[in-house]
């Protein structure tokens, strides 16, 4: 299921000579060429991936293409869907697609997904209706998530991405174990009014457990025992659960080839299910089944996750390795986080599945911002920093809101920043730009050099017709299938996440010096911060 030495390694020296090749070419010159419309962009119904302003051009893709055939990452995503371990380095399975019913139903392990599935939409279709009630017999006005990582950004980026639809309880989450954030997220609430969903796998992650406690206490104090009632889990630790005041009948379970940053689709998903419905619930992922058979069924050269994932891969290639994601939709403010995770999670490895070291950079650092928000601080840098850094834009045809020109303002920014990146604006446009205004001569010769853009800045554009729950899981999925591709190609397991581990290991190691303990066993730099906390804190 990976690529022969002999083979990749040619298909690798296809690319970088192509790479080679474009990199000195302009982008004015490669988009004035006829065709390129038709060679460079794709669609599945709607959504539609514009690569036009990219540097490639079909050389290129076509060897893309054959680095990918390659890489076995087609058959690397037959096995995946065939529920295979190609978790190859936790011997799992990877079957986030079996959330939303896009592997065979007979596939092992998968066969409790729609009991789980119809549970959890139940219970928060109760809670929305009122037929769960709080300990006094009101409705619950307010849903709070206490989870972090995959039980956090997923289901927080959904929520606020699908604003638009929510007609349930108002759903908040908290995730950071700094105290500032549950205090923020519970001031101004009524716990009496309040449900608190407990979302950790085992039940003991360090950070969502604090929280957890901390809001249980905060619904005690006003309910006393019968505040309990108010909490449901989402977890596999059931003797854990119950211990903590959760009995099994509001205890929603997720399985181990599930990871957590592919977990939205599950019961992690109950707070999206809590703000919009069950049936919303399902049209998001009936949106992510779309993406699925499209990715198991299209050729390789009109398959978005593919060619997605082979821009990517191309972006390394011509040493570019940050990438700036940027929703032209306000709905969509927390989808460059949510990427962030998954993508660098995901390839943010430095080792192949095999072990052994990799020969090339692999995944990119993801960032970005909302427009036309994100005009306003680092599109400066964008634009006339001293580094390249590709930018990929998502704007929908049609806006949610009606109101006069808002969202004709918001595409003409989109596709005007898209143009400006590749085309920039040479000094002697700026000079005859200044000119026309009737600038003073020697005021043009000053300021040309700094209203001058280099342009040559690529970008791809990723349009749909309206953001609601199907375009949602669409677009989600299409991302995490972009993941698997790039990872299929640099030889990479996607869905292990070992470089979280050392950082927890030492902060449990370090709690009892951090209240004051013996911290004679630390290294030198860290004693100094501890005395120097413990003497501002003291005062």
């Amino acid at each position: 299921m990976g690529g022969h030495g002999q083979e990749m390694a040619a298909a690798w020296l296809a690319v970088t000579d192509h790479a080679d090749r474009l990199r000195p070419q302009p982008l004015r010159a490669l988009v004035a060429q006829p065709g390129r419309a038709q060679a460079l962009t794709a669609a599945l119904d709607d959504l539609t991936l514009d690569l036009t302003k990219e540097k490639l051009d079909a050389g290129a893709l076509a060897a893309l293409i054959s680095l990918v055939q390659a890489s076995g990452a087609p058959a690397l995503r037959d096995a995946m869907a065939d529920g295979k371990p190609v978790n190859n380095t936790e011997n799992r399975p990877a079957l986030h697609m079996a959330l939303r019913g896009s592997v065979a139903p007979d596939t092992p392990g998968v066969a409790e997904v729609a009991a789980v599935r119809a549970r959890f939409l139940a219970f928060a279709e109760a809670v929305r209706s009122g037929a769960y009630v709080a300990a006094d017999g009101g409705r619950f006005t307010d849903v709070i998530n206490i989870g972090i990582g995959g039980s956090d950004l997923g289901p927080v980026m959904a929520v606020r991405a699908l604003a638009a639809d929510a007609d349930g309880p108002r759903v908040h989450f908290v995730s950071n174990v700094d105290g500032a954030h549950l205090a923020d997220v519970t001031r101004g609430l009524d716990p009496a009014r309040t449900m608190v969903i407990v979302a950790s796998k085992t039940f003991t992650t360090q950070e969502t457990m604090t929280n957890a406690h901390s809001a249980r206490a905060w619904l005690r104090a006003a309910a006393g025992e019968a505040g309990d009632g108010h909490l449901a889990a989402v977890s596999t630790n059931l003797d854990a659960c119950a211990a903590f005041g959760v009995p099994e009948d509001r205890v929603f379970g997720f399985w181990d080839w599930v990871g957590g940053r592919y977990s939205l689709w599950g019961a992690i998903g109950l707070p999206i299910a809590m703000a919009v419905g069950g049936a919303r619930f399902e049209r998001l992922l009936a949106g992510a089944a779309a993406m699925d058979r499209h990715f198991l069924e299209a050729p390789l050269e009109a398959n978005l996750p593919f060619l997605l994932g082979m821009v990517g891969v191309w972006r390394r290639a011509m040493g570019w390795p940050t990438v700036a994601l940027i929703p032209y939709d306000q709905r969509l403010e927390r989808f460059p986080a949510y990427v962030q995770q998954l993508d660098m999670e995901s390839l943010g490895k430095g080792v192949a599945r095999s072990g052994a070291p990799l020969e090339r950079s692999s995944g990119p650092v993801i960032w970005g911002e909302p427009g036309t928000n994100a005009q306003h601080s680092f599109f400066q840098l964008l634009h006339q920093g001293t580094d390249v850094i590709p930018v990929e834009f998502i704007l929908a045809a049609e806006p949610r809101e009606t109101m006069d020109d808002h969202h004709a303002k918001l595409v003409a920014n989109c596709l005007a920043q898209s143009a400006a990146l590749a085309f920039g604006r040479s000094e002697e446009e700026a000079r005859a730009e200044m000119a026309a205004k009737g600038m003073d001569p020697a005021e043009i010769a000053r300021l040309a050099p700094h209203r001058a853009f280099p342009g040559d800045r690529p970008s791809l554009t990723i349009l749909h017709r309206r953001l609601d729950a199907f375009a949602l899981g669409r677009l989600i999925a299409l991302y995490e299938h972009r993941v698997f591709v790039e990872a299929a190609v640099w030889g990479i397991n996607p869905f292990d996440q070992w470089g979280v581990e050392l950082g927890k290991a030492m902060a449990s190691d370090l709690l009892p010096a951090v209240k004051g303990g013996d911290a004679s066993g630390f290294d030198a730099g860290t004693r100094f911060l501890l005395d120097r906390l413990a003497a501002l804190s003291a005062g």
